[in-house]
């Protein structure tokens, strides 16, 4: 029998730093872990992507493919959008696919697979206006967003980037919508 897939991918926030950790905890659960990244967070991990691809044991991916090649990936069985930044929540709520991760999970909406996603924004871009439709957008869609009361509350603003990056909650999201609980 093979391990669901875990889609994991990320925005450029300073939670992204954990994610080898978090790789291991979710391979620790049972998964076959994915990493997929917004170009920024491609370059915010740079050092450090073929370590990632040897964690995961696939490629870690920034780009779409080109056309004719071969998914190098298995089919998603859940798909976990931690940290989701700010550009990368807005873009998705409104269908900008302008790069390969939010691609994925607005099309992955269309497709019905489970999705969790964790915001991390300021609380300065936390007051736009649009930051709560997105969220409410992505709700009404089916994703499960982790904002507020049990998952991410931004930091005030000027202080410090958030210590206490909500990803125990993140990870039991997807074991729940992935109805592995």
């Amino acid at each position: 029998m093979t391990s669901p897939t875990l889609y994991l991918f990320g925005s450029a926030a300073p939670p992204l730093f954990d994610v080898a950790g978090v790789i291991e905890a979710a391979q620790a659960d049972g998964w076959d872990v994915c990493l997929g990244l917004t170009p920024t967070a491609a370059r915010w991990l740079d050092v450090s992507i073929d370590g990632l691809a040897a964690l995961t044991g696939h490629p870690v991916r920034s780009d779409h493919a080109l056309p004719g090649e071969p998914d190098a990936w298995p089919e998603a069985d859940v798909v976990l959008f931690a940290p989701a930044t700010f550009n990368t929540l807005n873009s998705w709520a409104l269908g900008l696919t302008r790069n390969f991760v939010v691609g994925v999970v607005a099309e992955g909406i269309g497709r019905n697979i489970p999705t969790v996603a964790v915001p991390c924004v300021s609380a300065a871009y936390a007051q736009h206006r649009q930051f709560d439709r997105s969220v409410a957008e992505l709700r009404e869609q089916g994703v499960t967003v982790l904002y507020g009361e049990g998952g991410f509350v931004p930091a005030p603003p000027g202080a410090e980037a958030p210590v206490d990056y909500p990803w125990d909650a993140a990870l039991a999201a997807v074991k729940h919508r992935a109805g592995r609980v």
